[in-house]
């Protein structure tokens, strides 16, 4: 967190932040992390390979946007508005990889991957939107 620019240190990217956008994005945020720990993945059919690129892509894309966070803040990318919140939106790359290489649960309930999508899907609205608020006040 040390070497993020300022806008993304935690006192400032949470500063004043509404609760209808914290509190669903922290709950959404801890059910997106912790489902996989509960899903059986497998590589067994088509959309499960395709899963598995797109959590690699996605991972990859995530981390260059925090890289041109930290190593290049006030380049043109950085500081435009697609720039500054790709560290919230590429996340639903590497969510969509995760839920189609999901194919069912450790526990005995019905599952379908569209409802890890769906809630990811709600959680990087929610997340981009926080990020969005940040970006208006800098």
């Amino acid at each position: 967190m040390k070497v993020l620019p300022p806008p993304f240190q935690k006192n400032i990217f949470w500063h004043d932040i509404p609760s209808h956008i914290g509190i669903p994005e922290n709950i959404l945020r801890i059910i997106v992390f912790l489902c996989p720990l509960l899903m059986k993945f497998s590589l067994a059919e088509p959309h499960q390979r395709l899963g598995l690129m797109l959590y690699i892509l996605g991972v990859c894309l995530y981390f260059w946007s925090w890289i041109a966070q930290i190593y290049f803040p006030k380049s043109a990318w950085s500081i435009s508005i697609l720039g500054f919140t790709a560290p919230a939106f590429t996340t639903i790359i590497w969510f969509v990889g995760i839920g189609l290489i999901g194919s069912s649960l450790f526990i005995k309930i019905p599952y379908h991957y569209s409802v890890y999508l769906f809630i990811s899907a709600l959680f990087v609205i929610v997340h981009t939107s926080h990020a969005n608020i940040v970006y208006s006040r800098t």
